[in-house]
């Protein structure tokens, strides 16, 4: 059996004396996304942070067999974890274009790069047609797939996710899911990915955990959190 690309234990997060997480436990498999489902203040977003070194985290967080915890952020998302915010993050006054060369600024293979930008417009092909408007102009749907672009150009083996679909109409949701799909079956590009839409989360992932008030009270694989009865009542409302 291949160890996950992901393996976190017992990891605890604090906002100054404030314990928001307590002991959790999780997995991300290689070429494989992981949801993080629970209502707002669960813990999901401050899992994301911790992961990233964010916020002041205990625990033992390895990625691809080596530890991270302690790590700066630039540290991280160098050896390939590339955190996408809630809120998209973009650079509005900045160009499309300009925007995915900030997310190449960790590297220096100026011909990679130029082929990087072009491999995620084949992905987005909306944002290669707009690569010259100001990031700020976008669509709300656009944007979100700006945050995502520039991510990619990190070359990641990981992507954390937050909220991708906040604040999207569902026909734009649909979209957004369809792309980070094709994006993990195109590049075997690994997720973790925070969603409070548990219907479109649930039906892109593969393994999925519920936290509840920092702690993580379910996990397994994502059809069957989706298939447990209290889980479909307080989150995808059947």
């Amino acid at each position: 059996m291949t160890s996950p690309l992901l393996s976190v234990r017992g990891l605890n997060a604090f906002y100054g004396d404030t314990q928001v997480l307590h002991g959790l436990n999780f997995e991300v498999a290689e070429g494989g996304i992981t949801a993080l489902l629970g209502a707002n203040g669960a813990g999901k977003t401050s899992t994301l942070r911790a992961l990233s070194g964010m916020i002041r985290a205990t625990g033992d967080i390895v990625f691809s067999g080596l530890s991270i915890g302690g790590r700066i952020t630039e540290e991280i998302a160098r050896l390939g974890i590339a955190h996408v915010p809630e809120g998209r993050g973009t650079f509005t006054r900045m160009t499309v274009d300009e925007n995915l060369q900030l997310g190449a600024m960790t590297r220096s293979d100026r011909a990679g790069i130029a082929a990087d930008k072009e491999r995620v417009y084949g992905y987005l092909p909306k944002l290669g047609n707009r690569r010259g408007q100001q990031a700020g102009t976008l669509s709300g749907g656009e944007q979100q797939m700006l945050a995502i672009a520039r991510a990619l150009m990190l070359r990641p083996r990981l992507m954390l996710l937050d909220e991708p679909s906040f604040g999207l109409a569902p026909i734009v949701i649909a979209e957004v899911f369809a792309t980070l799909r094709k994006l993990n079956a195109d590049e075997g590009t690994s997720m973790l990915l925070v969603e409070q839409n548990a219907t479109a989360a649930i039906d892109l992932a593969d393994q999925a955990y519920l936290i509840e008030t920092g702690n993580l009270v379910m996990g397994g694989a994502a059809v069957d959190v989706g298939r447990d009865e209290n889980v479909r009542r307080a989150y995808l409302g059947y």
